[in-house]
């Protein structure tokens, strides 16, 4: 309470300071007839528009606004832009304003107003994926693949160089990670997107949690005065089939905006893993193929309702049910030092899982005043429970398939329950010295899990306490930020600042009667310079400090078993990590991008694959066990080379300095690594258009890990109908099979253990994506206003 009263009386002072208001009005008509529904804009000194309205059914608009010079322009489809630089110093009449039609008749002539591809900002890059044939007839997972510098790859979402990223959607963070925020992200069709942000250096106002930065989902909003509908039914065939069926809904009428999403999913894919384990008794050779489920149900309505000209209230619910059950089969071959067959070790089992989630969001929106001042205030309530039910046997053969007896026969299955309550409150505060932001949350987050192990082995399930256990987390945090950016002139802008988070957590282990406790304070500071040298040549240079927090699941202490001779274990004393990130960016013509970055990581965590030589068994655990300073250089090239070819390629090097500090048996290593992509998009005529895209990496080191080659080489084909209406896509993904992870190694305990995973990368895709609706009024652009994220948690 102390805290909160500080807050206020902190702002307080700043809602004081009164501004003087004056009138500004006119009327729109075109040589024939008033007009309604102009869109009018207010544009400050910096060319930034800071208010709107639209004209009235006679015509008219009026704009209250403080003494200064702006410029208005008005813009209606069918019609010639107006625009006109005014002196405002007293209330003013603009009088009538003709707006020209545009002489050339739309139906002979097809207008085409495409954005860049790829847009650097301030504080970050912006992706527009509507050229991106494959990635538009797929889901939000692939669209983030195809985003510059950003790389999905076993359950895990990164920046280049930078680590795993954090997802939000509309400035609001997605409470998932790993396998359930990819399933999640599966569940949003591509085509509702409207581009996405990639925030490698987070500014003040985001949460300071995640080292890999922050993949921004912007969605797409409907027409003013209108409504459209999009379906879209895809067929994957990988070993197996999986239909997706998505359907998405946007109504704007007046002051009411609603959209409405529903994605569902079926069928099955073939998943293989292999793991070759040198023990000192002789090599331990693991091939599991297993199939596994892919079925979902997803769903999002989104309501915003306008009170006032200057304040809007809204909700949003989202929810995600997925059931990935998934039946292995197991074969270990085991040699000896001779190299020979010495035994077989056979797993057969069948996980029955789901994982669901539900997230809440109220929101209000004000404009407090006419030169951009404005509140808006989130309230959100998120939700995840996951379960897992695993029954497996292990049967020991002889190398002539002879059987000799069961080694194992166990349940193992688990529970977790996440509840995260948090008030979020932003202030935009223009200011004659800058443009002034600051805003505090607080956030509640409660979390139990339990393992449960039950011994099968006699025939009938028997407890086992000693791998068992109940285990509690709670974690508190108050954050309050000031950011202030100011443009100095047309060529430079500044932005600082800075973050102060106090957490508070608390683990429980009923089991072990243990407690751990934790209470930080800490300060994040973040830095923008951006300077436009010319139109030309483009340079930005930005620093931050963040902080990685382990995932709930990753903080309990007891194990899950894999199969019979593997199991993964948490760690209850996991500190969190802290980050200083540094980036730099210059541009030209804005089709070069050359980007050099250093990161400085101490007291990572991560996992480790230990091996037990004595028992033969393999152990996956988590600790602190490193710092790690990472860098690398990257060459992007974007461009629509002719009227029927558009590129976007990029190459980056990468290196990294790893230091030990804990008692790990091993010895860090590193190497370079090369990345570099190409998209490149053919216009065969005006309703097809054909994608070949290429990724390749290089096999590198780094730290505790060496890592394989990976490339792959994706084929789409798209046709339209129906003035683009009715669109057909043919997909081949990841033709010649290689994108998959292999030659994953690490050498712990003298133990040697190499490692790969095939997910069914390689893939054939036929969607359909049918739109319609009411067009007639063209899409007009309204910020969403209420850009918020939400605690962390996840798996």
């Amino acid at each position: 309470m102390k805290k909160l009263n500080l807050l206020i009386l902190l702002v307080l002072p700043l809602f004081c300071l009164a501004q003087s208001a004056l009138q500004l009005k006119g009327k729109v008509s075109s040589e024939k007839a008033l007009l309604e529904w102009a869109d009018v804009s207010i544009f400050n000194s910096e060319g930034k528009i800071i208010d709107g309205t639209t004209t009235k059914p006679d015509g008219t608009f009026e704009i209250v606004l403080k003494k200064g010079s702006y410029k208005i322009g008005i813009s209606l489809l069918g019609f010639s832009e107006y625009q006109q630089e005014i002196a405002l110093e007293k209330d003013t009449d603009l009088g009538i304003i003709i707006l020209k039609e545009n002489t050339t008749s739309l139906n002979e002539v097809v207008v085409k107003t495409k954005k860049n591809t790829i847009e650097q900002k301030i504080d970050r890059v912006v992706y527009t994926i509507e050229n991106n044939i494959s990635a538009v007839s797929g889901d939000a997972l692939s669209a983030i693949n195809n985003a510059p510098g950003v790389v999905v790859q076993s359950n895990a979402i990164t920046i280049l160089g930078k680590g795993a990223s954090r997802v939000m959607i509309d400035g609001r963070m997605i409470e998932l990670s790993g396998e359930e925020l990819n399933s999640f992200l599966k569940s949003i069709s591509a085509n509702d997107i409207k581009n996405i942000e990639v925030i490698a250096n987070p500014p003040a106002k985001y949460e300071a949690n995640g080292t890999g930065g922050i993949i921004n989902i912007i969605m797409k909003k409907g027409m003013v005065n209108s409504w459209k509908n999009t379906s879209t039914l895809s067929y994957d065939q990988n070993k197996y089939g999986i239909f997706t069926l998505r359907n998405s809904f946007f109504y704007n009428k007046n002051k009411f905006r609603m959209a409405l999403s529903a994605n569902g999913r079926i069928g099955n894919t073939n998943n293989t893993e292999d793991l070759d384990v040198y023990y000192p008794t002789g090599l331990w050779q693991l091939r599991d193929v297993s199939k596994q489920k892919e079925n979902s149900l997803s769903g999002r309505i989104s309501l915003d309702y306008d009170i006032s000209d200057k304040t809007t209230i809204g909700i949003q619910y989202l929810n995600e049910n997925y059931t990935p059950d998934m039946k292995s089969n197991t074969m270990i071959h085991i040699f000896n030092n001779a190299n020979t067959i010495d035994s077989l070790l056979v797993n057969k089992g069948f996980n029955r899982k789901y994982s669901g989630s539900q997230a809440y969001n109220a929101h209000l929106i004000s404009k407090l005043d006419s030169v951009g001042r404005k509140v808006s205030v989130d309230l959100d309530y998120f939700t995840y429970n996951s379960r897992f039910d695993k029954n497996f046997t292990a049967t020991s053969y002889s190398p002539e398939v002879t059987y000799r007896n069961t080694n194992q026969a166990a349940r193992n299955n688990s529970n977790q329950n996440i509840d995260n309550i948090s008030l979020k409150t932003d202030f935009d505060y223009p200011l004659s010295i800058m443009d002034l932001s600051y805003g505090a949350k607080i956030s509640f987050i409660k979390s139990n899990s339990d393992v449960f192990y039950y011994n099968n082995i006699s025939g009938s399930p028997e407890l086992d306490p000693n791998q068992s256990n109940v285990f509690e987390y709670k974690e508190n945090n108050q954050a309050v930020y000031l950011n202030g950016n100011k443009k100095i002139n047309d060529k430079l802008t500044f932005q600082l600042g800075l973050r102060l988070e106090n957490t508070q957590t608390n683990g429980y282990s009923e089991t072990l009667n243990q407690k751990i406790k934790n209470d930080y304070l800490k300060l994040f500071p973040s830095f923008y310079i951006d300077y436009q040298l010319s139109e030309n040549h483009g340079f930005n240079l930005n620093y931050g400090k963040r902080i990685n927090r382990p995932g709930f699941g990753l903080l309990n202490p007891f194990r899950s078993y894999i199969n019979s001779n593997s199991y993964s274990e948490g760690n209850p004393f996991l500190r969190p990590s802290f980050s200083n990130n540094f980036d730099f960016t210059y541009t030209f013509k804005k089709s070069f991008r050359t980007n050099i970055f250093f990161n400085r990581t101490t007291d990572g965590f991560g996992v480790v694959f230990k091996s037990n030589p004595e028992i033969n068994t393999q152990i996956i655990s988590r600790e602190n066990y490193f710092n790690e300073n990472s860098f690398g250089i990257g060459e992007s090239y974007n461009a629509e080379v002719t009227s029927w070819f558009e590129t976007q390629s990029s190459v980056y090097l990468l290196g990294s300095k790893t230091s030990f500090i804990s008692q790990l048996n091993a010895v860090p290593s590193n190497t370079e690594q090369l990345y570099f992509t190409t998209e490149n998009t053919f216009s065969l005529n005006e309703t097809s258009k054909l994608q070949v895209e290429y990724f390749y990496s290089s096999p590198f080191k780094k730290g505790l890990y060496e890592v394989g080659y990976m490339a792959g080489l994706n084929i789409a084909v798209r046709k339209s109908f129906l003035q683009n209406s009715l669109q057909f896509t043919f997909l081949v993904n990841d033709l010649f099979n290689t994108s998959y992870l292999k030659g994953y190694k690490s050498v712990v305990n003298g133990v040697a253990q190499v490692y790969s995973q095939n997910e069914s990368n390689r893939f054939l895709r036929l969607s359909v994506v049918y739109n319609f609706g009411n067009k007639k009024i063209k899409v007009q652009e309204r910020d969403f206003g209420n850009k918020e994220e939400k605690k962390r948690a996840g798996k």
